[in-house]
């Protein structure tokens, strides 16, 4: 399969990223050696939200792995991709995964494609910033199973089913992948295909709503979030008015992970990992399984949530991903990026990075799960390596014992895993947004005055952002307002600046306040008499205004900004009857262009 071109971006009807969201899929037959793979056979299958490959593939005997089925056969992924899926695809031999495991992965795609971004544009201006499609990324959802068959000539049986998608919706595909997978195996081709039928009519993911997903006879009923949800709140469910039978499965979240799962070994230690996170330092996570390694990286990287994680991660990472060789150099400091591991030969490969977390099989230390210790670098030699946080970083903020606490005599009191997670995320979600508030404020104040917008004048820029006159601002408005942890709160600041995540948020937040500034312009515009003003003006100055009015009509369209239509459709108007009043010649130039 050649590289693919970037004019074969068909739209709905084929190419890579569809506008009803497809699924890719592959078919390989057994490569030994150096040999290529040879394309077999191909079905399409559809799923929600963006490019989707279901797969299903197994390890060769003596050549590494091979895949056996890709959909649909329109999706054109490179030979790098192809590659790195295959290997991602399947836990490493160190894991020693037996029975069904899952695990999620995210690929970096090929350079050189372009997608249909109208569709995406949409749902990200709604879609929450840590949900939004990714631009340069797949997400791969993995269910992966090995039992013992004595029928096949090594002994077991092993097949993986793989979901790609640009959409973050783990909880989602896991479950999606629950109800399939298992009779897939059974069934193989014929039950893909009649999965293809029914996610082909799924709807596309619209922020704010709740969708009916029927798959093999189960319905899961989702709601999708949106930018505009209250942080942390419990939204109000929209009644479906089809009547299902059976009653849907009605899933919580799309996206949210089990918090406290992921963290019960190093609860102790949640304050550092979320400094770590929010300046987006370089961190691997040394795991047991791909489970704990994805679970893990997810987890972490959501602690700083609402707030977007503006560096690479990769949830399970090994010695065949395209990126190793630029990842594990020593030519350079370790980039910002936070990878989740399972084979040991990496404690050799990472011991020149400052944070490396080791976590092994959990286990009860009476009713706490036995917590891992702070370590130094130094001893992150060996590959018996002793669970444990390896670095030598020291916090700005104290611990909230307070938390601790509270977990702790959650376990006692036997509270639900989901309760303890809900705990724990608000702990985070209240830390990150005293840290945020300070910043989202000061960057308001940047904002000009809506009564300095007038029709005649290009709107006013906004303010540039200045370190200093912000730290000036925390005596009064700092996080302590709203958070009860004492510490450095100035220098975690003037170490965030200096983040990947600062610049990532201020991007976003500049690029949101330019946009607001566009629309206030245009509705200020839309409110002036326009035609007034032409009645004294030359014809240069007239086909000047409109050229500029059919720029920003057009900008304002391409960039979906937040304007009510009878905006755009009195604009619109104006510039048709102001066309309309100029000479023929003039006229037949204007109406061409």
């Amino acid at each position: 399969m050649t590289e693919e071109r970037p004019e074969e971006d068909r739209g709905s009807d084929g190419g890579l990223i569809r506008r009803d969201g497809s699924i890719a899929g592959l078919r390989f037959s057994g490569a030994r050696g150096g040999q290529r793979a040879r394309p077999l056979p191909v079905v399409p299958v559809l799923v929600l939200g963006g490019v989707c490959v279901c797969r299903h593939l197994r390890p060769g005997a003596r050549a590494g792995y091979r895949g056996t089925l890709v959909y649909p056969p329109d999706v054109k992924l490179t030979e790098k991709e192809k590659t790195s899926i295959c290997y991602l695809s399947f836990p490493d031999s160190y894991s020693g995964c037996l029975g069904d495991t899952q695990f999620s992965f995210r690929l970096r795609q090929s350079v050189g494609r372009r997608a249909s971004r109208f569709r995406e544009d949409v749902y990200n201006r709604d879609a929450p910033v840590t949900l939004q499609t990714e631009v340069s990324h797949f997400f791969g959802y993995v269910y992966f199973r090995q039992v013992k068959d004595v029928s096949v000539k090594r002994g077991y049986f092993q097949k993986s089913l793989v979901l790609i998608s640009r959409l973050p919706y783990t909880h989602l595909f896991h479950s999606v992948l629950q109800i399939i997978a298992p009779e897939f195996f059974e069934k193989m081709e014929p039950c893909l295909e009649a999965v293809c039928n029914e996610i082909d009519q799924w709807p596309s993911p619209v922020p704010g709503l709740t969708l009916n997903l029927p798959v093999m006879g189960v319905v899961f009923q989702v709601r999708i979030p949106s930018k505009s949800d209250k942080p942390g709140g419990s939204p109000v469910r929209q009644t479906a008015k089809e009547d299902f039978l059976p009653a849907p499965i009605v899933l919580p979240t799309i996206h949210e992970l089990d918090l406290f799962r992921c963290f019960q070994s190093v609860l102790i230690h949640l304050q550092m990992l979320w400094e770590l996170m929010l300046l987006g330092e370089p961190l691997v996570v040394m795991a047991p399984s791909p489970t704990v390694s994805s679970e893990t990286v997810l987890a972490l990287v959501s602690s700083i949530s609402p707030l977007k994680f503006c560096c690479d991660f990769r949830p399970y990472f090994t010695i065949h991903d395209n990126e190793f060789r630029e990842y594990t150099t020593r030519t350079q400091a370790p980039p910002n990026v936070v990878l989740g591991v399972t084979n040991p030969f990496f404690i050799k490969t990472f011991q020149n990075w400052p944070h490396v977390v080791r976590l092994g099989e959990i286990k009860m230390a009476g009713d706490l799960p036995k917590q891992v210790k702070v370590k130094k670098l130094s001893k992150l030699k060996t590959l018996d390596t002793k669970p444990g946080i390896y670095t030598a970083y020291k916090t700005f903020l104290h611990k909230d014992k307070i938390l601790i606490k509270r977990l702790l005599k959650g376990i006692q009191r036997k509270r639900p895993s989901e309760v303890q997670s809900a705990i724990l995320r608000r702990h985070l979600l209240e830390l990150t947004q005293s840290f945020i508030i300070p910043l989202e404020r000061y960057m308001a104040s940047l904002m000009p005055l809506q009564r300095s917008v007038t029709p005649w004048k290009t709107p006013p820029q906004i303010r540039p952002f200045s370190q200093d006159e912000f730290m000036a601002t925390l005596d009064h408005t700092g996080p302590q307002l709203t958070s009860v942890l004492k510490g450095d709160w100035m220098g975690l600041y003037r170490k965030f600046f200096r983040s990947p995540n600062f610049d990532g948020w201020y991007r976003h937040r500049h690029k949101e306040m330019s946009q607001k500034l566009e629309s206030l312009h245009l509705e200020v515009i839309c409110d002036a008499d326009l035609l007034g003003w032409t009645k004294d003006k030359s014809e240069v100055e007239i086909v000047d205004l409109i050229l500029k009015l059919r720029e920003k009509l057009i900008k304002a369209r391409r960039q979906q900004l937040q304007l009510k239509d009878e905006v755009l459709n009195k604009l619109d108007d104006f510039i048709k009857s102001i066309i309309d009043s100029l000479p023929e010649d003039l006229q037949a130039v204007l109406n061409t262009h």
